[in-house]
């Protein structure tokens, strides 16, 4: 039978294949631009909430907020990273009031991240308090980062054109992890009696 931390481990790398398929995802419009030489109609609104979602996500799988959480950390530090290149990418071939308003978001996504992290090590000193306040930002801003795209919904109406239209497969896959989430944090086990619960299966099958 396969352990829990076998299946948490296995689970993990399924949801990281799932995630950088979805931080992939962008690249043909990036190729189009690239190509273009244009932003065109394109919104910068998701890419800049995929890098603040990234960041807390960054902080949340720190050994110090979060322990074991390895496959969090590498994966959001991917994200990031691309989701850093598109903003360039997209910032480069942007008039400048789009370039202004990319700057001022991305000093005000400083600005937050670092002053949650000021705040989950400074006023919080156990792992489960520190992880609980992350979680919850993570879980918030995820929710944001999955909604961002919808700004362009109205556009695809107007012109009753698809081509910019958003992810809505990202969208709802999104909703529904955090709504389960929401549902089983409560009844989720502590570390402590996973561990029991565990020693207790393996000494039932003895």
């Amino acid at each position: 039978m396969v352990s829990k931390d076998t299946a948490r481990t296995i689970v993990g790398i399924i949801g990281n294949v799932v995630s950088f398929g979805l931080f992939a995802s962008p690249i043909p419009t990036f190729k189009k631009i690239y190509q273009d030489k244009t932003v065109a109609a394109f919104k910068p609104d998701p890419y800049l909430a995929t890098v603040l979602s990234c960041c807390l996500w960054v902080i949340y799988g720190l050994p110090v907020v979060h322990p074991d959480s390895t496959l969090v950390v590498t994966i959001n530090g991917i994200g990031l990273a691309m989701e850093l290149i598109y903003v360039t990418v997209f910032f480069v071939y942007s008039d400048l009031t789009k370039r202004r308003k990319i700057l001022i978001a991305l000093a005000c996504i400083i600005l937050f991240v670092g002053a949650m992290a000021g705040i989950t090590f400074g006023a919080f000193h156990s792992h489960h308090d520190r992880s609980m306040f992350m979680g919850i930002l993570c879980v918030v801003f995820n929710v944001i980062m999955y909604v961002s795209p919808l700004t362009v919904m109205q556009r695809v109406i107007r012109t009753r054109s698809v081509r910019i239209i958003p992810n809505a497969l990202g969208t709802i896959s999104g909703v529904l992890q955090v709504v389960l989430f929401v549902l089983f944090y409560n009844s989720t086990p502590k570390k402590e009696e996973a561990t029991d619960t565990a020693q207790e299966v393996q000494l039932s099958g003895v």
